[in-house]
């Protein structure tokens, strides 16, 4: 994205207050983002805990909409999605802790509701719901130490449950047995 130049800072400033609003209205118009970044930035009422709930919200819902002949394939497409919809939630929040919020909530929804579906032919989803463990394993050295402790349980209840499949032998790569933190 090009830096504003000079002239365009000089001509927004000599727009009314009544045009620079008609501008910022049709901008938001186009750009669902957009709106969500203003929303959250201008409105008090939409704080960290309003994005959160409502991005889970949408996440569950792409989980439980996933359908298709093959539904293993399908949740794995719906994981893809639910990765998008965390990365914009972070974009719009700065947060990285958000993200590791849904990156786990995602993690228990699949782990709780959709763990049958890694026995089948296919291991797409498997494989998509590995990565986007070992993707929030890497996040969470990223976070204040504290917080370390906070995640590394519930992580690693998860690997462990991943390791339990027999399909962990299948992959490219080795799937830790707990959360390495650093020291």
């Amino acid at each position: 994205m090009p830096a504003p130049s000079t002239d365009f800072k000089r001509a927004l400033r000599q727009l009314s207050d009544k045009e620079k609003e008609d501008l910022l209205l049709k901008a938001v118009r186009r750009d669902a983002e957009l709106y969500d970044l203003l929303r959250y930035e201008i409105l008090p009422e939409v704080d960290l805990r309003v994005i959160q709930d409502e991005h889970a919200e949408r996440i569950a819902e792409l989980l439980q909409k996933a359908n298709g002949r093959v539904m293993n394939r399908a949740l794995s497409r719906a994981l893809g999605k639910a990765a998008k919809e965390i990365a914009r939630a972070k974009r719009i929040t700065k947060d990285k802790r958000l993200e590791v919020e849904l990156s786990l909530y995602t993690l228990r929804l699949v782990q709780e509701e959709y763990s049958q579906y890694f026995d089948g032919y296919f291991q797409s989803f498997y494989v998509a719901t590995v990565r986007m463990l070992l993707r929030t394993a890497k996040l969470v050295p990223k976070l204040h130490e504290d917080l370390w402790l906070e995640y590394k349980p519930e992580i690693d209840e998860i690997l462990t449950t991943l390791r339990g499949h027999e399909k962990h032998r299948q992959l490219r790569y080795a799937l830790p047995k707990e959360l390495e933190l650093p020291h």
